[in-house]
């Protein structure tokens, strides 16, 4: 029998590697029984898991501290925080095709991500950013964990947009065309940036729509200060990216829509912009449609019906 909607709770099996003898023995066998899922987080979010670079990041990962990641779990129930936040999700998003939703301890990656595996969509969520305390070695964000239903419904909108039957995005495509795969490089490469930033923007939506109350900021991953600097760049940036925004290459990715990039690489008509603008950009492009046709619509939508729905909004008369 094939489930729909599964939680996948890792965050015990981690730990279990902590407390064995022969740790990096422990999570090699940990991640050989979850080896679908662990080499695609790794592959897309840190490193090829098999390559000699990857031990040590992995032993490090195995040396930190975890006393914050321990007291989390002790406090709070992440099992049923992440099942009410899926049930929400799958009414609201309208989940049509198998989908699950992953707590897992990262080694240093994302603090969330989407994966495709087997043409299954995976939300994970890397509990050690969610302890509510900075921790430098394991480069723990220190983010409230009352943050994780809004990180699940991000990425479970991306699921959608991804795997349903229904959808029109060209990321469906690619991910079929890649045998039911997704792989951030590739689809980095050959998607459009409109499409890149439209899917991050409607991830926002779904995660404002299923977890609501929270400050608008949150819902970007930005701090505050950050948030209404891109909203005092809006204009600028509209038409920055205009020339941009049907190309396809991975270094238009990176420079919207990745951490972590330096001052050079965010350089854009004079100006180096904040880290990740293309998540606030894409939210404003999609916006029109989410507001005409609902989330669960908007998520399937053809990437050119955005900026018809704009256009209309504005008051645009096309011939």
């Amino acid at each position: 029998m094939l489930l729909w909607r599964v939680l996948i709770d890792l965050v015990p099996d981690f730990l279990s590697v902590l407390d064995a003898t022969d740790r990096l023995a422990a999570y090699r066998s940990y991640f050989e029984t979850n080896r679908p899922l662990l080499s695609a987080y790794w592959r897309n979010y840190v490193l090829d898991p098999d390559t000699p670079p990857a031990k040590p990041v992995v032993e490090q990962a195995l040396a930190a501290d975890r006393s914050d990641l321990r007291a989390l779990v002790e406090s709070v129930d992440l099992v049923r925080m992440a099942e009410d936040t899926l049930a929400r999700a799958s009414g609201v998003l309208h989940i049509d095709r198998p989908t699950d939703v992953c707590l897992m301890v990262g080694v240093g990656g994302a603090n969330a991500g989407e994966l495709v595996i087997r043409g299954r969509g995976v939300a994970f969520i890397c509990v050690e950013h969610f302890t509510g305390k900075a921790n430098p070695q394991t480069f723990g964000l220190g983010l409230s964990p009352e943050l994780i239903p809004l990180w699940i419904a991000h990425e479970l909108a991306h699921a959608v947009r991804y795997t349903s039957p229904e959808s029109q995005s060209p990321m469906r495509q690619l991910i079929r065309e890649a045998g039911g795969y997704y792989d951030y490089w590739q689809t980095g490469s050959w998607a459009t940036l409109r499409e890149l930033m439209i899917n991050e923007g409607l991830a926002v939506h779904a995660s404002q729509i299923v977890a609501p109350g929270f400050d608008p900021a949150d819902y970007f991953g930005y701090a505050r200060r950050q948030y209404h600097r891109l909203r005092e760049l809006e204009a600028f940036l509209r038409r920055a990216t205009d020339v941009d925004l049907d190309r396809r290459a991975l270094g238009l990715r990176l420079r919207f829509l990745a951490g972590g990039m330096s001052p050079a690489a965010r350089l854009v008509r004079g100006r180096v912009i904040p880290e990740r603008a293309g998540y606030y950009l894409g939210h404003r492009m999609a916006e029109a449609l989410v507001v005409e046709r609902g989330i669960a619509a908007a998520l399937r939508a053809k990437t050119e019906d955005f900026q018809q729905a704009e256009d209309h909004a504005r008051g645009f008369q096309t011939a």
